[in-house]
């Protein structure tokens, strides 16, 4: 009962594969700017608060406390 082997077809499009070291920097840099992005999300109401309110501040008040970050 065992299915036999795909073959290739010819002129498919293949998907290239891309070598770690070239992928490295492009991870890092977008892991960076995520941990950017959320720092300015979670960050107190202030100057770098977009919405106006406490809104934001309370939704994440605990997962900042989780993570660390001092709030009050």
């Amino acid at each position: 009962m065992s299915q036999p082997a795909a073959l290739p077809v010819p002129g498919a499009a293949s998907v290239p594969t891309i070598p770690l070291r070239e992928l490295a920097p492009w991870a890092l840099f977008y892991g960076l700017l995520g941990v950017l992005v959320i720092f300015f999300v979670t960050a107190d109401q202030g100057a770098v608060s977009i919405p106006s309110g406490t809104a934001l501040h309370e939704w994440v008040h605990d997962g900042r406390h989780l993570l660390g970050y001092p709030c009050h």
